[in-house]
């Protein structure tokens, strides 16, 4: 009897410690604020959710698997605060969703993942792909998330850090068609930041492909942190443009701080179809989990290009001033 409950203690005591290695939290971020936009037909008022971050909440967990090696997952569902809704209506979630294998050789994830642009962003966009500066609204990202995806990623102790990744376009008879083939390296150490990313994404027939090729980074002086940035995306017809980004971030104190860009499109294919953006922010932190912001932008298109707008040519006029809060 003494035997078996030695053995139930031993078991237990193991047990015990398998699951004080694990971890499993549940986070969010509650995003809302007053937006005012004249995309070119009539200004819109309103509560908006998502201005700097997505509204979301998030499953995420990892495991000790002894010898330096982890496994982890990531289930990320973005909604719309203002309504309650589903920010897509076709899948749960529909931000992050992966399982990966992690160790001193970086990381493997297998599933629906960042897209190689979008996971770099806040190196060369001093609004970090938020507000109303936010690049995306004229860089090409290639989408945010991208799914049935292997990605390696690494950061090495000498800053020097990068990614790979394959996304399967999993058309039947064809292993070309709809793939997307992605490639960043990076450096960041100390003050300088800097990356420079690849994406090749085959069409659903694999008879055409669009490729972006983006090259940025940013120096923390302190108080001040300039940024800058350029791409040039082909492919797709006659897609040819060239995408550019001056920024700065002003760290007044650890919780203010004011961002700027100002951003151009360059099309090479098409005449008079140019587009500049201009953009400001601020953010104030109340603690380290809810902070305000306010943004403006303006953003002007040439008479054939239409970005962000209702109809070519016309200027897209954005302001918002929420409150973030995650938990």
């Amino acid at each position: 009897m003494k035997r078996t409950l030695c053995a139930f203690s031993m078991l237990a005591s193991v047990a015990g410690a398998s699951y004080a290695q694990s971890s499993v939290t549940m986070y969010g971020v509650v995003d809302l604020g007053l937006k005012i936009e004249n995309a070119g037909s009539g200004r819109v008022v309103g509560i908006d959710s998502g201005n700097q971050s997505v509204s979301r909440i998030g499953f995420k967990g990892t495991e000790d698997l002894g010898n330096g090696l982890k496994a982890n997952f990531v289930l990320e569902a973005g909604f719309n605060a203002d309504n309650g809704s589903q920010s897509d209506a076709t899948r749960f979630f529909n931000r992050q969703s992966y399982v990966s294998l992690s160790g001193g050789f970086g990381e493997v994830k297998l599933g629906r993942v960042q897209t190689m642009v979008f996971t770099n962003s806040s190196v060369f966009d001093p609004f970090s792909d938020t507000l109303a500066g936010d690049s995306v609204r004229i860089f090409n990202y290639g989408g945010s998330r991208i799914d049935n995806t292997v990605n390696y990623s690494f950061a090495a102790q000498n800053g020097i850090n990068g990614q790979a990744a394959y996304s399967f376009g999993e058309v039947a008879g064809s292993t070309s068609a709809g793939r997307t083939v992605a490639g960043a390296i990076g450096y960041a150490s100390g003050p300088i930041a800097a990356v420079l990313t690849y994406q090749n994404t085959n069409n659903a027939t694999a008879t055409d492909s669009t490729k972006t090729t983006l090259i940025g980074g940013n120096y923390n002086f302190g108080l001040l942190q300039p940024f800058i940035a350029y791409a040039m995306n082909k492919g797709f017809g006659t897609l040819d443009t060239r995408d550019s980004l001056i920024g700065l971030k002003v760290n007044l104190t650890a919780a203010d701080t004011i961002m700027a860009s100002y951003m151009h499109k360059s099309d090479k294919a098409i005449s008079n179809a140019n587009a500049n953006q201009i953009a400001l922010g601020y953010t104030h932190n109340l603690s380290t989990r809810t902070n305000l912001y306010t943004s403006w932008g303006r953003l002007r298109n040439d008479a054939n290009a239409a970005y962000r707008v209702t109809a070519a040519g016309k200027t897209d006029n954005l302001f918002n001033v929420g409150i973030r809060h995650k938990f």
